[in-house]
């Protein structure tokens, strides 16, 4: 089982080309965003500081790296969800990230699609993500080749059946703290 360190080792060795991310919980439970959750719970303004992350993924969009992320949700959205969309994939977003949504109270969730969040890196490496059910990071586990084609299937699945995150944020706007996001 790898931790959050060896999972971010293997992606950054084995990342070339693209990254898809499948999201499926209501909630992680992440301790670099506490502060950043706590703030937008609180009314506060805007998060801290997403300058880096957003120069990471933007550096590697200029060397011709590309992420791609869907999350399946199902509104009504939970704080933590809102968060996520307006103080995260807001920003990832206008860095050079790709994001859909899947919203199973708007569309049905793709068969292929698994109930699990993975991570599958170009078409060759995938790795499990396992959570306890609060959102904590249990660890990641390398898949076995022999599962990749699902996993394939299930990336362009979920790819093709998700919503835009920018429509899907203006389409939502009940959803907003901040009203000028929409």
């Amino acid at each position: 089982m790898l931790n959050e360190q060896e999972l971010g080792e293997f992606i950054d060795a084995h990342f070339t080309s693209t990254l898809f991310r499948l999201e499926t919980l209501d909630r992680y439970d992440v301790s670099s965003e506490i502060n950043d959750y706590r703030r937008y719970m609180a009314g506060q303004p805007g998060p801290l500081d997403k300058q880096a992350w957003m120069d990471v993924i933007r550096g590697e969009v200029a060397r011709g790296l590309h992420t791609y992320r869907v999350h399946v949700v199902r509104s009504p959205l939970s704080d933590y969800l809102r968060y996520e969309c307006e103080w995260n994939y807001v920003f990832n977003l206008e860095a050079g990230e790709h994001i859909r949504i899947i919203d199973t109270a708007e569309q049905r969730k793709p068969d292929q699609v698994p109930a699990e969040d993975f991570w599958l890196i170009g078409d060759e490496h995938l790795v499990l993500m396992h959570y306890e059910p609060d959102g904590t990071f249990r660890g990641a586990s390398i898949g076995e080749p022999e599962l990749i084609p699902r996993y394939v299937a299930a990336r362009d699945a979920a790819w093709s059946a998700g919503i835009d995150f920018t429509d899907y944020w203006r389409r939502h706007p009940q959803y907003h703290r901040d009203r000028s996001a929409a």
